[in-house]
């Protein structure tokens, strides 16, 4: 052997010596720490020994104190494991690590016996697997990913529709409580255990407590007038129909249209819906004074006709229709009359600009758009409720408040004996129109709410008897996981796990903690609910953070729900997205995938799936998984 390569030998078995020198080291400063941090939680646990989820964590979040990236590369260099993928167990990679560079350096070294089920690497993957499996049931047949869906109304009386859900692959189904009520949710359970039944497939049943959902409030109406509007080709030329929906049954809701949206539903007397049928003309006289037609269809339901209009309309309540005859007139005005019923007005645009003024007031204020003089100088600024009586008295000027899933921006500028003066700071240029029952988000302000509020315990009541697990929204403390748990202890339903929806910066904060204090007592699951997480903490740290969220449930073995816009595109409007199917691939490092309910659900599960079964092939957490590639 040559000089240069025994110099050569003795430079790489000195980097390996000091890398064994700063694994060690690591490895001890990582068990002091979580250590010290599991003495605070020696209460939750059974005779406060702690089991090895907790104890992973606590290891791999002493793990993350430290910048270890120069370590990384050096690990990786000298062709070790560079701790990328420790998250689910912690100390077995530092001791792989380290029994490598003891063969390496000291000759004399033995390896110690160990039992791999126990200590061994896979342990931490096969935990979050049986977690998974204990929340969500059997995975489905192709893969290791659950699939949720949120409900839609519908689903309470369509049982067919819950049979194809099922055979699609939703492996879990989300009733939103904030929707609907307890006989509409029963109706929902009760088809799911019938297709259960039925099919041999099992379906958990998630209950999402609403939680306090800040909201808008009213916005006042504008006059009775519905305007039918025709869609034209570029040459002005109708090319498509408008269509509404003629129903004698005012409850009638499930009218839809053109992509699956609700029709407009024209209010008619009893004595015009007998008469009418496929091939009837109605002539009315419109708010502009023109004449128009709807021409009669088919029929949507035993009360309700499908008719459309060729030409654009301003159709005002309650006026005058006539029925045209349809064989040849007998001489005179043959056409019979009759008027509609009443129906209401079309909410008022409230439009929002940069700059502009909002008087964010209490929920009994309704609604109106800014007024202006005839020199185009504020009168009045845009308003608009708040379903949170006491919010006024928690902002203060300068903090930022979110409408509409952060659509609209604004800060305060002002507390005023009517209400909190906004101002417009960040929106999109054709501005935002403003609508009832969006969300408000007040990121920087402590609300002082309870963790639940009366209508969510009210809800809880039923969820206890009738769900597989429970959603608890807006949680942000372990101090709030206390008051569920004892609520689901008053209810004698202490084995219902939760699912901790994690949707504000706080929660964000304190998850450690939160997770910590939950594992030693209660069967737990995560949501990333990313859409107000995105209002919180704006959109480029999301994508930080939900990696981040993905790191820190995997190494306590908590299975995570990836939430929020799945394929929205193709649920709500058959519309396929490139990027959605990006964030769908990347979806597949969770434990379970929420999708939103749509009209095109079923397309969503469908394409879901594919993607899920072609991921798994390449990607299972955080692992690059190298399957021949096929070109």
């Amino acid at each position: 052997m040559t000089d240069t390569n025994i110099s050569n030998h003795d430079i790489y078995d000195d980097t390996l010596k000091q890398l064994l020198i700063d694994v060690t080291d690591l490895r001890e400063k990582i068990t002091a720490h979580a250590s010290s941090r599991l003495d605070k939680y020696q209460a939750y646990y059974r005779a406060g020994v702690f089991n090895k989820s907790a104890v992973n964590l606590a290891h791999y979040l002493a793990l993350r104190q430290f910048d270890l990236r120069h370590l990384q590369d050096r690990l990786a260099q000298a062709g070790l494991s560079s701790l990328g993928r420790s998250e689910a167990s912690v100390l077995s990679t530092l001791d792989a690590v380290t029994d490598v560079l003891k063969r390496a350096t000291d000759k004399s070294y033995s390896l110690d016996d160990k039992n791999p089920s126990e200590s061994g690497f896979n342990r931490g993957l096969q935990l979050l697997e049986q977690h998974s499996i204990e929340l969500f049931g059997p995975f489905h047949e192709h893969s290791k990913v659950h699939v949720m869906v949120t409900l839609a109304t519908e689903t309470a009386w369509d049982y067919e529709l819950i049979l194809a859900l099922l055979d699609k692959g939703m492996t879990c189904a989300r009733i939103n409580c904030a929707h609907d009520d307890a006989p509409v949710w029963r109706n929902m359970i009760r088809n799911i255990r019938r297709a259960e039944t039925e099919t041999g497939k099992i379906c958990r049943i998630l209950m999402d407590l609403a939680g306090h959902k800040i909201r808008t409030g009213t916005v006042a109406l504008g006059p009775p007038i519905h305007h039918i509007k025709v869609k034209k080709n570029a040459r002005g030329a109708v090319i498509a129909k408008a269509w509404l929906l003629l129903t004698a049954n005012h409850e009638d809701r499930h009218g839809h249209g053109e992509g699956g949206w609700p029709l407009f539903r024209v209010p008619i007397p009893e004595a015009l819906h007998s008469q009418l049928g496929p091939g009837c003309r109605l002539e009315f006289v419109d708010a502009r004074g023109k004449t128009r037609h709807l021409l009669v269809e088919q029929a949507e339901s035993d009360k309700a006709w499908l008719a459309s209009c060729d030409q654009n309309s301003y159709l005002e309540s309650g006026c005058e229709v006539a029925l045209v005859p349809t064989g040849p007139a007998d001489g005179g005005d043959t056409k019979e009359k009759f008027n509609l019923d009443t129906f209401a007005g079309m909410p008022l645009e409230i439009r929002l600009f940069k700059n502009d003024l909002l008087l964010l007031t209490e929920n009994d204020v309704i609604g109106q758009p800014a007024k202006y003089d005839e020199n185009g100088a504020l009168i009045q600024p845009a308003q608009i409720g708040c379903t949170l009586s006491s919010f006024s008295a928690k902002l203060k000027v300068g903090q930022p408040v979110w409408i509409d899933d952060g659509k609209l921006g604004t800060v305060v500028e002002a507390i005023t004996g009517q209400g909190t003066l906004l101002r417009v700071n960040q929106v999109r240029s054709s501005g935002v129109c403003i609508q009832s029952d969006k969300g408000i988000n007040f990121p920087d302000t402590q609300l002082g709410l309870p963790p639940l509020s009366e209508k969510d315990l009210q809800d809880l009541d039923f969820a206890c008897t009738h769900a597989d697990l429970i959603g608890f929204s807006f949680v942000e403390t372990l101090a709030d996981m206390d008051y569920l748990m004892a609520g689901l202890a008053k209810r004698n339903a202490t084995e219902l796990p939760i699912i901790a929806k994690i949707e504000t910066n706080l929660a964000l904060k304190n998850l450690p903690d939160i997770i910590l204090g939950t594992i030693g007592r209660h069967s737990l699951g995560i949501m990333i609910a990313r859409g107000d997480l995105a209002v919180e903490l704006g959109s480029a740290r999301l994508a930080e953070i939900q990696e981040e969220l993905l790191w820190l449930c995997e190494a306590a073995h908590v299975p995570v729900i990836w939430a929020t816009q799945v394929l929205e595109s193709i649920a709500k409007k058959g519309v396929r997205s490139r990027p959605e199917f990006t964030d769908a691939a990347m979806a597949v490092r969770a434990e379970c995938v929420m999708l939103n309910k749509g009209p095109y659900i079923l397309d969503a599960i469908e394409a879901l799936v594919n993607v899920m079964v072609r991921m798994q092939e390449h990607q299972r957490k955080k692992f690059s998984r190298l399957r021949a590639l096929h070109w």
